[in-house]
């Protein structure tokens, strides 16, 4: 019989009663039971000494330069008034949604 090798999921994408189960087994972390999932992570994290990379930096520069975009279309937007051609007017929003997407994901 050929024996599958069991994958370690990641961490992040562990539910935390996994992740709880995982940290009854590893000496040295208390308290399992009354963390959430981000503390358990770190906990798991710190106890087996994986090292985080730091994850994404937001730079808020960008985020204030993209937020006034959007202030600007949106005035765009208001100047164009209700008989306007629904064409521009959709254009300009379809425009104001992706910046803010682009937003959240500087900020995140």
């Amino acid at each position: 019989m050929a024996e599958k090798q069991v994958k370690e999921k990641p961490l992040e994408k562990m539910t935390a009663k996994e992740l709880r189960e995982m940290a009854l087994g590893i000496e040295g972390i208390l308290g399992v039971h009354s963390m959430n999932k981000p503390e358990l992570i770190a906990a798991v994290k710190e106890a087996k000494g994986i090292v985080d990379e730091g994850g994404k930096k937001s730079d808020p520069k960008a985020v204030r330069d993209t937020k006034q975009k959007i202030r600007d279309l949106r005035a765009k937007r208001e100047a164009l008034g209700d008989d306007a051609d629904k064409k521009q007017k959709d254009a300009l929003r379809r425009r104001i949604n992706r910046l803010k997407k682009k937003t959240r994901a500087l900020a995140g």
